[in-house]
């Protein structure tokens, strides 16, 4: 089974890895720096959230209009021109006296920028590592982003109190500079994955086509709602417990980190398609004891035990990418990436919507309840699509999926018709990642 330290080992892994890390650190000290900006100019709540979260927004329009350039533009130069498009406009955001229609409209820029650019990133990743250490990979990358938001969190907060929020927002245009220096620096040159002309036109057609197939539907959707709503349930910590909500931001952070580290490095692959349900239900089933107001200590290890639960997302991934021809991998993983943050986004502002009409602790049971039919929903659509459609007395039909019971196969789940959108994810040439 590869090992963390094998990826490193492969040339392009190690600058990439640092790149997507200065870039989530820059975004985490922008961010801080932009809502404490905000609010101290305006008053309002509402805005600085909005300077906070609005470019994550934003992300589900650039899913529907740019995503067909993430596999048309060689990756080095995308990922170095949108690491120094996010440099100069936060260096921008910080002009004194900046009219609130230009800051507003810099923000919603940058989150269009932010869909492209995920896509291309976890493109390349995709093309980088071979199949067997995509999850390790997708793994490693998490554990960064959750490293990096937890030091650009607190590194914020030092600096707004030491410079000011303008300083502190032009510290992450630094940063920016910074991630687009690694990726033109450390990145090898790479043809685009796909031929022909990006266009919106040609979005629509390739969202349309990766929507086409009912197992990559059941993909995205797993990907999407049920960590959404448990995220809508994770935003009401601070109204339901305001002096102890810290206490449960980090209980989950650990808990993310468990699942993360556990099914990219210790689960065993032939597990890996029995596990991908039954550890998403996880991440629900520990909030319906908020129903009973558990005392903070059992609070605490229920958000815990719930976060390890988000390790399935590697593993829908995963089996995203065996049900992905190569030529869309970016497409697919930049449509996966922006509407995750998209359904992020909507299911907070549903759970404030509840919360205030009921309360913090029924909003996060709703919320949950909810995630959990969803997920079972799926689970049971997914294995209904591999039951083999024998007929009485006969062997098993041709075409079927897969047996119940059996070992489920990358890339095995097609529906008749669509043989030509199989994934064909294999070992790149040159791969040299050890499986000790």
């Amino acid at each position: 089974m590869p090992r963390y330290r094998d990826l490193f080992r492969i040339p392009e892994f190690t600058p990439l890895f640092l790149t997507g890390s200065a870039h989530i650190a820059a975004q985490t000290v922008a961010g801080l720096g932009l809502a404490t900006l905000v609010y101290r100019a305006t008053g309002s709540p509402f805005l600085a959230a909005l300077a906070l979260f609005g470019p994550s927004l934003a992300q589900l329009l650039g899913a529907t209009t740019l995503l067909s350039a993430a596999d048309r533009v060689p990756p080095r130069a995308a990922m170095a021109g949108i690491g120094l498009f996010f440099a100069l406009g936060t260096a921008a955001l910080a002009i004194p006296g900046l009219p609130t229609w230009a800051f507003f409209a810099i923000l919603f820029a940058e989150g269009l920028a932010a869909s492209l650019g995920g896509g291309v990133r976890y493109g390349l990743l995709n093309e980088i590592l071979p199949r067997e250490a995509f999850l390790l990979g997708r793994s490693v990358t998490n554990m960064a982003v959750g490293i990096s938001q937890i030091g650009g969190f607190a590194a914020g907060g030092v600096l707004i109190a030491l410079l000011s929020p303008r300083g502190t927002v032009l510290v992450g245009a630094g940063l920016y500079l910074a991630a687009a220096l690694l990726a033109r620096f450390g990145l090898g040159a790479r043809p685009p994955r796909a031929a022909g002309r990006a266009s919106v036109a040609e979005t629509w057609r390739t969202n349309a086509r990766l929507w086409s197939l009912p197992a990559r539907r059941r993909t995205y959707l797993a990907l999407w709602v049920p960590n959404g709503l448990i995220v809508g349930c994770e935003s009401l910590f601070v109204p339901y417990a305001p002096e102890r909500a810290g206490l449960l931001f980090a209980c989950a952070a650990f808990g993310m980190l468990v699942g993360d580290t556990v099914v990219g490095r210790f689960l065993p692959s032939r597990l890996r398609g029995r596990v991908r349900f039954p550890l998403q239900a996880q991440l629900a089933a520990p909030f319906l004891l908020f129903a009973l107001d558990p005392p903070l200590p059992l609070a605490l290890l229920a958000v815990t035990v719930s976060a390890v639960g988000y390790g399935a997302s590697l593993l829908h991934q995963e089996r995203l990418m065996t049900l992905v021809p190569e030529e869309l991998s970016g497409h697919a993983l930049g449509l996966h990436s922006s509407g995750m943050i998209a359904l992020q986004g909507v299911s907070a502002a549903l759970a404030g919507t509840l919360a205030q009409y009921t309360s913090p602790r029924t909003a996060m049971v709703v919320l949950a309840v909810v995630s959990l039919a969803v997920t079972l929903g799926l689970a049971w659509a997914d294995r209904g699509a591999r039951r083999p459609a024998a007929e009485p007395g006969s062997e098993e039909a041709p075409g079927s999926e897969e047996a119940p019971g059996s070992e489920e196969a990358p890339g095995s789940e097609e529906e008749p018709g669509n043989e030509e959108e199989r994934g064909t994810r294999d070992r790149k040439p040159g791969s040299t990642l050890s499986s000790q």
